[in-house]
């Protein structure tokens, strides 16, 4: 699954807390964690999509594929869950058409953001994918406002205005660009924002139960993308062009990804579990600091003056969003 639901899945933790102080060590594991499983899922979806070992151009059947062994990964997590303490914050997997109808508006919205987002990280180089994407906070903020009518702040309008500076100095700025793959960051940038509404005002629906609402949505997308994915001509495609279908390599690439795909959610919550409000925020901008230095190094991606300005611009503008945003959970 796409690196980019790291981001916005899981309920915001509290911001006091009365448990005691974690060990250090444990800290640093879990932020190591989240850090490897989301930075994992980008690089491995970029291999299998544009790589050139098992160029896989075929974003559905990616998506689908990822989706079903997030969803196998869960049904044995909470059937494990039964015995075991360690997988016990993961129920046993249930689904109610009652509540899958009232759920499903969300797995709409689910299914197109990953399936624009890889679709954009297989069209831009990963160093711009970050700019490509970086519009999730100005439509986070316009959809704020006109479906919850809820206003922001003139810090945090301040910040989304930098990272909008930052993706046209950036777009502007970019050798490898593609009007496809920027139309697609665009889209997969509404539909983060249009998904982090929409699981707020649908956990209430499996009793704010994050892994419930997990089970279904993950259950309800493969149910809306298998017909997609059949007519949209991918499989017919696949099964003519693609030579190495039959490359044990190739399936074992794909399901480590959809397994790294899966352990983000598990990641975010040890993240959210066992750190700050404040590092969690710090961890994710860094997090992205990081992947574009990686990208630099291992893609050999070519970097112009401007585009290095404009990502700058993007992961500061989101950097500070996150600081403001931070601040004003502190005070209220």
């Amino acid at each position: 699954m796409s690196a980019e639901r790291e981001e916005k899945f899981l309920p915001s933790p509290a911001v006091h807390r009365s448990a005691p102080q974690h060990p250090v060590s444990l800290i640093i594991s879990a932020i190591a964690f989240y850090w490897v499983a989301s930075l994992s899922v980008v690089f491995l979806n970029k291999t299998i999509l544009s790589g050139s070992e098992f160029k896989f151009p075929y974003p559905l059947f990616v998506t689908l594929f990822q989706l079903v062994v997030a969803l196998v990964l869960l049904v044995v997590s909470g059937h494990l869950g039964k015995r075991s303490r360690t997988f016990s914050m993961v129920p046993p997997f249930e689904f109610d058409l009652v509540l899958a109808r009232k759920i499903a508006p969300l797995s709409a919205v689910y299914v197109l953001m990953l399936t624009l987002n890889n679709l954009c990280l297989q069209l831009v180089e990963v160093t711009f994918y970050q700019v490509a994407r970086s519009l999730s906070i100005f439509f986070n903020i316009m959809f704020t406002w006109t479906m919850l009518r809820q206003q922001t702040s003139p810090g945090a309008m301040l910040a989304c205005a930098v990272v909008v500076l930052g993706f046209f100095v950036g777009s502007y700025g970019e050798t490898n660009f593609s009007w496809p793959g920027l139309l697609a960051g665009v889209g997969s940038s509404v539909f983060v924002a249009l998904y982090g509404i929409y699981v707020k005002k649908t956990l209430s629906i499996v009793d704010n139960n994050q892994w419930r609402l997990l089970h279904y949505n993950t259950t309800i997308s493969i149910i809306m993308l298998t017909p997609i994915v059949l007519f949209s001509g991918e499989v017919g495609e696949i099964w003519n062009e693609v030579y190495f279908l039959s490359d044990t390599g190739f399936w074992i690439l794909m399901t480590i990804t959809g397994v790294a795909g899966f352990l983000i959610n598990t990641a975010m919550f040890l993240q959210i579990k066992y750190t700050t409000a404040l590092t969690n925020t710090i961890s994710g901008t860094a997090k992205s600091c990081v992947q574009t230095l990686l990208a630099m190094v291992f893609y050999q991606n070519p970097i112009t003056a401007m585009n290095g300005f404009g990502i700058f611009l993007s992961l500061l503008g989101s950097g500070l969003y996150s600081w403001v945003r931070y601040a004003e959970m502190q005070r209220k």
